[in-house]
């Protein structure tokens, strides 16, 4: 892996600091990830919050652009600055010099035993204890203001949805659902 060195301060702010653009896609080759669901939820959606917050060319910003350059297709696009590749044809393969993928880095090999399917990220999950371990550390004045916060809010949806909720809550632990009901649902 490689070395992040911080030897200054950044000299102009915005273009140092404002538009680096930090994600975890932005693997050295050969290097893979885990299967970890929220950094593959990560590596898909922080490119997408960069192209947004930065603009569709913001790897090609002095403060993103790798030390020994990067060979890709990429052109045209919002805020393209640097010459678009010139004349250089925009496909492989060619017969123009340009660049071709390197099959000699790949992602390694993730094993597997068994049979591998889609894999459903609900099952299994318990989506309430750590809501109710929270609750349940909570003071007595915070308790309040957070069920009077979240009943007050309920108080404009159609009562149905709001029993349905609450439902919800009384997984987290019965006492977090019983006072949200108590003041959200009005009789």
């Amino acid at each position: 892996m490689g070395v992040l060195e911080l030897n200054r301060n950044p000299e102009n702010y915005f273009a140092e600091v404002e538009q680096a653009a930090f994600y975890p896609s932005n693997l050295p080759p050969g290097v893979g990830v885990s299967p970890d669901k929220m950094l593959q939820a990560r590596l898909f959606v922080y490119p997408d919050a960069q192209r947004y917050r930065i603009g569709a060319n913001y790897q090609a910003l002095s403060v993103n652009r790798p030390k020994n350059g990067a060979k890709n297709y990429q052109r045209d696009g919002a805020l393209r600055f640097d010459g678009n590749h010139g004349s250089k044809d925009n496909c492989e393969p060619n017969s123009f010099g340009g660049p071709i993928q390197d099959t000699t880095v790949k992602e390694p090999i993730f094993k597997i035993s068994g049979d591998a399917r889609r894999y459903d990220g609900q099952r299994g999950n318990d989506n309430y204890s750590q809501a109710g371990a929270l609750y349940n550390i909570m003071s007595e004045e915070q308790k309040d203001s957070l069920t009077s916060t979240i009943a007050g809010t309920m108080q404009s949806i159609p009562r149905d949805l709001a029993i349905k909720n609450i439902e919800h809550f009384k997984k987290c632990d019965p006492e977090y659902g019983n006072r949200i009901e108590k003041n959200s649902i009005k009789t």
